[in-house]
């Protein structure tokens, strides 16, 4: 949804300017107008992609959002008003994104614009499942219940997104390690060694090999830095086009031992979602709409869209699911069972405790696995690189004692 800068004058008379997202520009202004201000300016502000490779935004985290829900859903049952709230949870506020977009929130509901409409004008904080059940509690009358549904459901997906970090951020570091490792040896050590070999005494194949890296890190090493920063610049403006999104969702499954964990975690995070829009009262096609992007996989979205289109036709939610071929067989019985019994928002619960206990402890086995393996991984690479140094001797020594 593209963005607009605004210069607005407030009720009070006081200069205002920021930035929302909006359709098209009246859709802006329509918005601005509900909020009470005095439009001098709008428009849209622009960013090319390569500007955006290079900007680094401090997101909201799911901690803040679900600590901000469970604080305005206390507040609301203590019997303070809404625009009061969301006032004083402003003030209280650190995170600077979330403090901004919580002071424009409590404009618009001032100006006279409901809560889920006010929050549908950032959709890059609060998803389209967190608007819909906002909106489910002001068409039910609680919006306390469903604040701290949601907060329960974000704290879920926090730890469930904790469990898959601890996984990976092993091996990251001990990559990170490893090339630093490596780095200082073709620097610092490598060098020692090749002024100890006669020019004119044959080296074997490793050990040139070896001098041929070391001399040109330490020769070219900005080109190495200048290649690097391009390769990253590129690979980030891939992974943001839609091609590169759906190419990294194809990768994510299909990579050995983390694939699977990324698929439990998927389906974990879908039915969490769905069971949570469904007990609020959702209609199924829309809490579908919202739990497929909300599983973080556009594979899983497509699927559930085509899922949609075929409750349109008549159909049951179990069969498409099961057609799709992306869900496993128990999440299919147990989305099957529950239409049968009028259930499906407990199964659906029941469904996600298990994958998200699956995630876990396939989290700990995967840690307890890989801690041996990296540590042989690194001695294999300095132990490769020691012996291309170390052979030049050997093979001097040996011709002497002979």
């Amino acid at each position: 949804m593209p963005l607009f800068a605004y210069q607005a004058i407030d009720k009070s008379g006081l200069p205002v300017d920021g930035k929302l997202e909006a359709e098209h520009e009246f859709s802006a202004i329509s918005k601005l107008q509900k909020m009470g201000y005095t439009i001098l300016e709008v428009e849209e502000a622009k960013e090319s992609s390569f500007s955006k490779a290079f900007t680094l935004q401090r997101k909201v985290k799911i901690g803040d959002l679900s600590f901000f829900s469970r604080q305005l859903a206390a507040m609301l049952v203590a019997g303070i008003p809404l625009t009061r709230c969301l006032y004083t949870l402003h003030e209280q506020t650190k995170h600077p994104v979330l403090k901004r977009t919580v002071g424009e929130v409590a404009r618009s509901v001032e100006g006279g614009m409901s809560l889920s409409e006010s929050l549908s004008a950032h959709p890059g904080i609060f998803s389209s499942m967190y608007i819909d059940m906002v909106k489910a509690g002001e068409m039910g009358g609680m919006i306390e219940e469903m604040l701290k549904r949601l907060s329960e459901q974000l704290d879920r997906d926090k730890s469930l997104r904790d469990n898959i970090r601890s996984a990976t951020m092993y091996p990251i570091m001990v990559m990170i390690f490893a090339v630093c490792v490596v780095l200082a040896m073709m620097f610092f050590i490598v060098p020692i060694f090749i002024g100890f070999f006669p020019k004119d005494v044959p080296l074997p194949l490793p050990t040139q090999v070896v001098m041929g890296i070391s001399n040109s890190l330490r020769g070219y090493w900005y080109l190495y830095i200048l290649a690097f920063s391009l390769a990253t610049v590129g690979l980030r403006l891939y992974l943001s086009s839609p091609g590169g999104k759906k190419t990294l969702d194809i990768l994510k499954f299909r990579v050995p031992v983390f694939g699977e964990l990324m698929k439990k975690a998927t389906v974990a995070r879908f039915a969490r979602t769905l069971s949570t829009l469904l007990g609020g009262g959702i209609p199924v096609l829309q809490a579908l709409e919202a739990a497929g992007p909300a599983s973080g996989s556009m594979q899983v979205a497509d699927a559930v869209k085509q899922t949609g289109a075929s409750i349109l036709e008549g159909q049951g939610i179990a069969g498409p699911l099961k057609v799709s071929g992306l869900f496993p067989p128990m999440l299919v019985n147990m989305v099957a069972v529950g239409e049968e019994t009028g259930q499906l928002p407990t199964l659906l619960g029941r469904v996600a405790e298990f994958y998200e206990e699956e995630v876990a402890t396939m989290t700990k086995g995967l840690t307890a696995m890989l801690e041996p393996l990296m540590l042989i991984f690194i001695g294999c690479i300095v132990g490769a690189i020691l012996i291309s140094i170390y052979l030049p001797i050997f093979t001097v020594v040996t011709s002497m004692g002979g």
